[in-house]
């Protein structure tokens, strides 16, 4: 019999008889690529049943027991903060990142920890396994706990996993392993959510937390089809530029806590070291004296974090001005543009912008609004902020200025770092600190005034 060719979207996995431009179930575009349906080769199934895993019966809600403590901690503290107080018995955990981020060597490091009262088994279809003892002799890594296997096969990984009844699986990478009852090659669509469905099933069938190792595509989501975010309990993002040290770990998912958490990592010669002060790291190698820069303080989590906004105005050479930022929202930087012109006198129509976020932060919260206000109208006027200075409030098209949200903490991290004095939204409830002169101004004109006033 002849066998029909099915079109599948590499975004979300939907199948669909004819091509189209855009999938009609996530609505991407250019991502329905043909490929015929898979076979399977031998057996019935398609993914290897876990020998092990007790049948689960229908049960009262009222008879289970939730005072048993599921969670365990990895024994790095900025992990267990991004997962909310720690793993999940029984879990299924996706972290993702750009190739060299650091994503195996941080797994690597955690075992280090988990091995003192788990067995925890690495398997890589990446390096061999001669290569992860000189990876983990490089990061002071050893224990007899710790067991490593080198395999693509998901029969032969499961068979191993049988035999050896580890605590914790980590997987390395997603996108090597395959079923070879499947007529695909490793990565497609079909292998991808394969073999994610079989640990699926290890994890809450046998009680085992399973980290997995994915990659990213160019556009910064995880390679392979968008349903794969859907099926794990937890996904991880490991963020940051190769040429610099600062790692910032976020959760995109989390079934068990927060998803607004962060971890800071800086990558050295024997691995990742936690960051427990990330504002101090941030702000270190700040110029003085320098127009352009404003400091603010934005909330992860519960976690106040100080960042650095710079700005960069100049007069345009063509006739259409450029406009780029990184790091900050662009359509709202192109409102504080035209706000700045509206209703801050500055004519800004005329030239080139730029906004740079310090550290590889995205603040995507408009308490950073004010700071990035000044930094522009420090930039434009040629006058340089207080290095003793930070800027905290929301902007409005109307040029006023509007509180924001735990303003009591943002204000406690602030001058714990020693700032001196601090632009904040004029509100009724306002009290001065010790250590620290608050300036409450009422719009951008009187921000801009307060903030580049000459010190006495």
């Amino acid at each position: 019999m002849k066998q029909k060719t099915l079109f599948f979207c590499t975004e979300c996995g939907n199948e669909t008889l004819k091509w189209a431009g855009c999938c009609p179930a996530c609505g991407a575009w250019n991502t329905i690529v043909e490929r015929p349906p898979e076979t399977v080769k031998k057996g019935r199934g398609r993914s290897p049943a876990v020998r092990s895993a007790p049948v689960s019966k229908a049960c009262p809600i009222t008879s289970l027991q939730d005072s048993e403590e599921i969670r365990f901690s990895t024994g790095v503290g900025e992990l267990d903060r991004v997962l909310g107080g720690g793993a999940v018995k029984g879990s299924l955990v996706l972290v993702g990142g750009a190739p060299g981020i650091g994503k195996s060597t941080l797994m690597l490091q955690i075992c280090d920890m988990l091995c003192r009262s788990f067995k925890v088994l690495y398997v890589s279809g990446e390096e061999s396994q001669y290569q992860l003892k000189l990876r983990a002799k490089r990061l002071h890594v050893g224990s007899e706990r710790l067991l490593v296997l080198s395999e693509t096969g998901l029969e032969e990984m499961l068979e191993a996993v049988g035999e050896e009844g580890p605590d914790v699986l980590i997987v390395d990478s997603i996108q090597t392993l395959y079923n070879s009852k499947l007529d695909s090659p490793a990565g497609s669509v079909s292998q991808v959510k394969d073999c994610t469905m079989a640990l699926m099933q290890l994890a809450k069938g046998n009680g085992i937390t399973v980290f997995v190792i994915g990659h990213v595509n160019k556009e910064g989501s995880i390679a392979g089809p968008k349903v794969l975010e859907h099926m794990v309990d937890c996904v991880l993002y490991f963020e940051g530029d190769q040429h610099t040290a600062c790692r910032i770990l976020r959760a995109a998912k989390n079934r068990f806590g927060a998803t607004n958490e962060i971890g800071v990592f800086e990558m050295a010669d024997s691995g990742l070291t936690e960051v427990e002060n990330p504002s101090q790291m941030l702000l270190s190698g700040r110029p003085e004296g320098a127009p352009g820069t404003c400091v603010t303080c934005v909330m992860e989590g519960v976690r106040p974090v100080l960042a650095e906004i710079q700005a960069l105005v100049v007069t345009s050479a063509g006739g259409s001005p450029r406009r780029t930022s990184n790091g900050f929202d662009y359509n709202r930087a192109a409102m504080l543009l035209a706000v700045l012109e509206k209703r801050g006198g500055l004519k800004l129509s005329s030239c080139d912008a730029y906004l740079n976020i310090i550290g590889g932060l995205s603040l995507d919260e408009p308490a950073a609004d004010l700071a990035a206000v000044v930094a522009l109208a420090s930039s434009y006027l040629d006058r340089a902020v207080p290095s003793d200075l930070a800027a905290i409030g929301e902007v409005g098209l109307t040029g006023e200025l509007r509180s924001v949200s735990q303003l009591s903490q943002r204000i406690s991290e602030v001058r714990r770092l020693g700032f001196k004095r601090c632009v904040v939204p004029a509100h009724r409830g306002l009290e001065q600190v010790p250590d620290l002169h608050l300036l409450p101004v009422r719009n951008v004109g009187e921000a801009i005034r307060a903030a580049l006033r000459p010190t006495e």
